[in-house]
């Protein structure tokens, strides 16, 4: 019986950390590829690369995929402990 509620939160853990991480990881490209509004790309442009707000953006979202893709790994060891545990 524990074995199976491992490898099933194991696996729910694994598919639901793998997909929002692959989100996160897409949302974290867009602010980077778009050119956006011209007037705030100049403003932008004039400040520190660690201060603007694109980076920022991508940056957040870059640490949320790899949190979520931690959850996903946690997941599979979930499973892998589950499939250890004699039934």
């Amino acid at each position: 019986m524990l074995s199976a509620i491992l490898i099933a939160t194991g696996l729910f853990a694994t598919a639901v950390g793998s997909w929002r991480g692959y989100a996160a990881a897409r949302a974290a490209l867009v602010p980077l590829l778009r050119k956006g509004e011209p007037t705030r790309a100049l403003v932008d442009a004039s400040r520190p690369v660690h201060a603007r707000l694109r980076v920022r953006v991508a940056a957040r979202n870059v640490l949320i995929a790899v949190v979520w893709l931690a959850v996903a790994m946690y997941g599979l060891f979930l499973a892998t402990v589950g499939m250890g545990v004699p039934a």
